[in-house]
């Protein structure tokens, strides 16, 4: 362990001891088990709400889709080329260390080499340096409309603020503390993965004036510790919620619904207003989804209809959406997305899957038992591979499992896979720069599945130059039908998950990036 790492780990311990026996304690159970502790890392969502418990933004989105302050105000160029960021007055790190400009330029300096938003940005970035301990100044080499949108973006990956000795680990290379500037600390004294994650208020901590509104606003902590707690099994964790065992519960099954709406004891709510994306992600590294027609196979058989019924069930929570930015949203298309939504591709599956060369050779698609929003589409999705004429190996595991997997580019027999299914928010789908699923990147700079697509990076390019809404709709309408004829992905439907919790919490915030715990507070 690194001198800071046990610096850190006896901080925690001194902070797990110092709080008075009449502290106020939230308990939550959330939609996963917490492992991966780096938010740079991965773009689970556990992780990024781990993230937004330690760290701090420098801007940050409010309901209205605007960016705002967070960490620090901003001035803009007449020629648009210059953004000259000022910290705020009052910032620390939770070690007591000033929070410097050369801190933030490290931060977004590693964020900006794994997230698709933050890579765009860079490509237009001619420098990025602190000219001051409260300066932060960045040149573009010609004007770009989505600069404050990349740096204000509300989930996976949030550039989140650490200070330079952490920020400066390289990228793909998980950080060693936990030291951010934000409303919570880490007690790594007291983290279990599979158990438990504890943080506790951090008494430093200056939030904005400005009432709270999604990620921005006045972070301010009503309670003095914060328990995650892991419940594998939903009856499990719905049983606490109702017997106050825990007050708050982000991801109850669709199924128990009813009985907690009928309690008078607890809000049901949805806060993400939104909602998720659901969709597939195929391996291009290897065989058999190396081969087009293979993938177009693949994807003609799926059906967006029985996805949703099996993760949702209830229409009011689900829409068949086949618009990759998302349905009843400016850039909303439904080119190329005929067979998703009308379930009437497989005769044509089967028939290039016949013509496409696949040998037979099982499919390792991984299917996560342990969070709620996961369960249903690997298993549908197999059954409808196998209706083509795929061989499916379903592998069941936890979440945790496939996050750390999908990160590998080795083959299946060394630890590999081939398909696996997630969520977007609703926010970070919205266009072809903020959704990762669209890049073309390949190996150098691609997300989890790593298609190498010249031809898809040159849309992207143009769409981030495009200045008229007309001119990006179109645009977006050539992305979407690229997506679909080369298989970068297959959306399978939109759908909103409520929480739930217990009345005696007050102040619960809305947002694309849920549940945030500062504005809560617990009555005793």
């Amino acid at each position: 362990m690194s001198s800071w790492g046990l610096r850190g780990v006896i901080a925690s311990v001194v902070l797990a001891l110092s709080l008075p026996a009449s502290a106020k304690t939230l308990t939550a159970v959330m939609h996963s088990d917490l492992r991966v502790i780096d938010p740079g890392l991965t773009t689970a969502y556990i992780t990024r709400d781990h993230g937004y418990m330690v760290y701090d933004t420098l801007l940050a989105m409010d309901a209205n889709f605007k960016v705002q302050p967070q960490m620090a105000d901003w001035k803009v160029s007449d020629d648009k080329l210059t953004y000259t960021f000022t910290l705020r007055d009052g910032l620390k790190w939770h070690d007591g260390a000033p929070v410097t400009a050369e801190d933030c330029v490290a931060s977004l300096r590693r964020w900006g080499s794994s997230d698709g938003m933050g890579q765009k940005l860079m490509d237009f970035t001619a420098s990025l340096e602190a000219t001051d301990a409260k300066t932060i100044t960045l040149k573009l080499k010609e004007p770009y409309g989505l600069v404050l949108e990349s740096i204000g973006k509300p989930s996976s990956l949030v550039p989140f603020m650490m200070p330079k000795r952490i920020a400066e680990t390289p990228a793909g290379k998980a950080i060693s503390e936990q030291i951010g500037s934000g409303p919570f600390k880490f007690v790594a004294a007291e983290f279990q993965p599979g158990v438990k994650a504890v943080y506790v208020k951090n008494a430093d901590y200056v939030p904005r004036a400005e009432p709270p509104s999604w990620t921005s606003g006045g972070k301010v902590v009503k309670v003095d510790r914060v328990e995650w707690l892991t419940m594998a099994d939903a009856q499990t964790a719905v049983n606490a919620l109702q017997s106050g065992d825990i007050d708050f519960l982000e991801n109850p099954s669709f199924d128990i619904l009813p009985m907690l709406l009928a309690d008078s004891e607890l809000t049901v709510q949805t806060l993400s207003p939104l909602g998720f994306q659901t969709l597939g992600r195929m391996n291009f590294l290897y065989p058999p989804f190396d081969n087009i027609k293979v993938r177009r196979a693949a994807f003609l058989a799926m059906s967006q209809k029985p996805v949703l019924d099996a993760l949702v069930g209830n229409p009011d929570y689900y829409k068949i959406c086949g618009a990759v930015f998302g349905c009843d949203t400016p850039l909303s298309t439904d080119v190329g997305s005929e067979s998703l939504v009308k379930g009437n591709g497989m005769a044509e599956a089967k028939k290039l899957l016949a013509e496409s060369g696949y040998d037979g050779t099982p499919i390792a698609l991984m299917a996560p038992t342990d969070v709620n929003t996961l369960r249903a589409q690997p298993i549908v999705a197999a059954q409808l591979l196998r209706d083509a004429g795929f061989k499916v190996d379903v592998q069941a595991t936890d979440w945790q499992t496939v996050v750390t997997r999908r990160a590998s580019q080795k083959p299946v027999k060394d630890g590999g896979w081939n398909i696996f299914f997630t969520n977007w928010a609703g926010p970070e789908i919205l266009n072809p720069i903020a959704n990762v699923s669209t890049s073309g990147k390949g190996k150098s700079g691609g997300w989890f599945g790593w298609p190498d697509d010249p031809a898809m990076e040159t849309l992207r390019d143009k769409f981030a130059r495009a200045k008229a809404l007309d001119e990006q709709k179109q645009l977006a309408e050539a992305i979407q039908a690229r997506v679909y004829e080369q298989v970068l992905y297959i959306p399978l439907g939109q759908y909103k998950v409520p929480s739930a919790w217990r009345k005696s919490l007050s102040g619960v915030l809305s947002g694309p990036a849920t549940p945030v715990f500062w504005n809560i507070d617990k009555k005793e």
